[in-house]
């Protein structure tokens, strides 16, 4: 739990205890409550109404220990504007959504409801993990997978609903003070307090980070050495072309765009 838990209404309770969760019991979410998890997600803020997202609810047994670490529940949050398109074309209007920014609009209505969904399930004690695991697969497997359309949609995020198997024996925490929030003007962090956030991944009590059971027996001499040198590895040139092209393909880049102008 949080300090000064006492001190907080129960919703700021709820954001506070946020965990990720990879492995899960056999303990299943009812409908009530996974219909409660959908409807406040779609409650989230999104721009000009448009909801420019679909959500994918994921309960075979196949696709959950594919992409969703065999959670109860899988929630599939797409970037799509097919919808919004389609209805247009049913009155005989236009929308163009195929431009970089409605690709980020969308993006953004996407994860605010992916997020909302994330609070609506933890305040139901239900716990949750983001994943990028349908980036993991070959993307044009995931879009078979799912039956997604071609055009105009894209997977963006996978989200695991679930009861932990076991709990966690700590909460993780999160940086809060200087390179994370600034004031008025961003202010770029100088040597000392470069320093000082190192030592603040250091510190074993904050559990910030993703690995503090060996970076030290391993020999690094910071945690951010380990992260650094053994987990955040450059993404191979082909997984990024394989990116590029889907969203080319589905219409949210056009390559030509800025000869054409």
């Amino acid at each position: 739990m949080i300090k000064n838990d006492n001190e907080m209404n129960d919703t700021l309770k709820t954001i506070f205890n946020l965990r990720s969760i990879r492995n899960y019991s056999e303990k299943r979410i009812s409908k009530e409550d996974l219909n409660l998890i959908i409807r406040a997600s779609v409650r989230a803020a999104n721009a000009s109404g448009r909801q420019s997202y679909s959500i994918i609810v994921i309960d075979d047994k196949q696709l959950l220990k594919k992409y969703f670490y065999s959670a109860n529940k899988g929630l599939l949050f797409c970037v799509d504007f097919n919808r919004i398109i389609d209805a247009a074309k049913y009155l005989n209007h236009t929308f163009a959504s195929n431009n970089i920014r409605f690709f980020i609009t969308g993006t953004t209505d996407t994860i605010l409801a992916a997020q909302t969904a994330t609070i609506a399930a933890k305040s139901l004690f239900i716990d949750s993990l983001f994943t990028n695991s349908i980036h993991r697969e070959e993307i044009d497997i995931v879009y078979d997978d799912f039956n997604l359309p071609k055009e105009f949609c894209f997977p963006l995020i996978a989200l695991c609903l679930g009861y932990p198997f076991k709990e966690p024996k700590y909460l993780k925490g999160r940086l809060t003070g200087l390179g994370v929030v600034h004031h008025n003007r961003y202010h770029r962090l100088s040597e000392e307090e470069l320093e000082n956030l190192i030592q603040e991944y250091d510190e074993e009590e904050n559990h910030i980070g993703l690995s503090w059971e060996n970076w030290k027996e391993m020999g690094f001499g910071h945690y951010l050495d380990w992260f650094y040198t053994r987990w955040s590895r450059e993404i191979p040139s082909e997984k990024l072309k394989e990116f590029h092209l889907m969203l080319e393909k589905s219409g949210f880049i056009d390559p030509e765009w800025y000869y054409r102008k």
